[in-house]
């Protein structure tokens, strides 16, 4: 069948195929994000929170799994008359690419990396996503917010109860030798627990079944998102502040610090898991603590901020280009990155680090496109062949008679 009868036959997918500049922006943004939060300091002189800090830290990597969600859904799409094997066959493909990725990121946890590496966690979180495919926008958008609360409380609840690799990443090395412990922090205990996490792959895979390209969806996803971070940001400071958070958390410490280490987890999160002294710490909006509020925020931040790259990209795309080739192919910039960060290269010149390693993600990303032809990259290109090659076995199978 030829690319026009394919088009003709099949106009949603056709009309998806183009790739979405604000996607690819936003993308880029997050992975920017990613990096300078890996590689710049997070303390300034006065051993305060540097600006790099108090933008990035949690949401970067929040809004790089809502857009892993959007990119879900977007490539899970099919036409009004694929019928049930359609479905089928996009999962398939997505276990392929699941298990594909997860392996990337847990042979990346054998290197001694001076970062935490999501990608282990986002094969979990695409394997969790399979049976979700199918739903609407409604019923995600209710899953989003079901991981974001029940999610959170329950990996809160269980941290203590299970077995934990406490400040390592999973790696093929503790998949074999330890299980339990890798599981528990894939799903529950680990740097990016994919149960509450769930909550911005959800939340994505919602917005990749709408159209992206309306101004009055990116308007309403811009207010949503607004609402939710000003909205719990708001709340928070009241609970913890007038309605006596603070003063609760301070009597739950048990003598085992002060009211600095109580700021140093606010404003840090956590040293560990987040304590399950008191419930007031699940309204706190300490970063990467995975509490109710935090999920919360960052969503509402993920959510505008993907927006906002949206509505830019559709009027003057010349103004996030940039961003659009480097998150064309974050996943293989991504890993270069942490190779990089493993050399330990330009460690003690962090400013220059950073620039130079975008520098290169650029140039290598249009080198690469201008070479080959290819619209992704040399992974994400690798990832896409394993799981088409699911996607139409599936497809090429004959239909067994009832």
């Amino acid at each position: 069948m030829s690319r026009t009868q394919l088009r003709e036959e099949n106009p949603v997918r056709a009309r998806t195929a183009k790739r979405i500049t604000g996607l690819d922006a936003a993308r880029g943004l997050a992975l920017i994000g990613m990096m300078a939060i890996h590689v710049m300091p997070n303390v300034d002189d006065s051993l305060e929170p540097t600006v790099v800090w108090s933008i990035a830290s949690g949401i970067s990597a929040s809004l790089f799994a809502l857009l892993a969600g959007v990119g879900l859904a977007l490539g899970s799409r099919s036409g009004p008359h694929d019928g049930p094997r359609a479905l089928k066959a996009a999962r398939a493909s997505l276990a392929l690419r699941a298990a594909t990725i997860a392996g990337i990121g847990l042979l990346l946890g054998q290197m001694e990396i001076p970062a935490f590496i999501i990608l282990s966690y986002y094969g979990v979180m695409f394997a969790l996503a399979i049976p979700l495919l199918g739903l609407g926008v409604r019923a995600l958008a209710a899953c989003a917010a079901g991981f974001a609360t029940v999610g959170a409380l329950s990996s809160w609840a269980l941290a203590d109860a299970l077995p934990n690799l406490g400040e390592y990443d999973p790696s093929l090395y503790f998949l074999v030798s330890d299980p339990g412990g890798t599981l528990s922090a894939l799903l529950f205990t680990g740097a990016y627990p994919a149960i509450p996490w769930m909550a911005f792959v959800c939340a994505g895979l919602a917005l990749g079944k709408m159209d992206l390209r309306s101004l009055d969806i990116q308007l309403r996803i811009f207010l949503t998102g607004l609402s939710l971070a000003l909205g719990t940001a708001l709340l928070s400071a009241l609970l913890l502040g007038p309605l006596g958070g603070k003063d609760a958390l301070l009597s739950s410490m048990r003598g085992r610090g002060n009211e600095a280490a109580l700021q140093e987890a606010l404003t840090w999160g956590p040293i560990e898991s987040t304590p399950v002294g008191s419930g007031w710490w699940q309204v706190a909006l300490s970063p990467y603590s995975n509490t109710v509020f935090e999920l919360l925020n960052t969503l509402g931040v993920a959510l505008a901020v993907f927006a906002a790259m949206l509505y830019i990209s559709g009027r003057i795309s010349w103004a996030v280009a940039p961003l659009a080739q480097l998150g064309s192919m974050t996943l293989t910039l991504y890993t270069g990155h942490l190779l990089f960060l493993a050399t330990g290269i330009w460690e003690e010149s962090p400013a220059i680090s950073l620039w130079v390693q975008l520098a290169a993600g650029l140039l290598f990303a249009l080198l690469w496109k201008n070479v080959t032809g290819l619209k992704r990259g040399p992974l994400e290109h690798v990832v896409a062949l394993v799981a088409s090659g699911a996607r139409e076995r599936v497809m090429a199978a004959p239909e067994r008679q009832a």
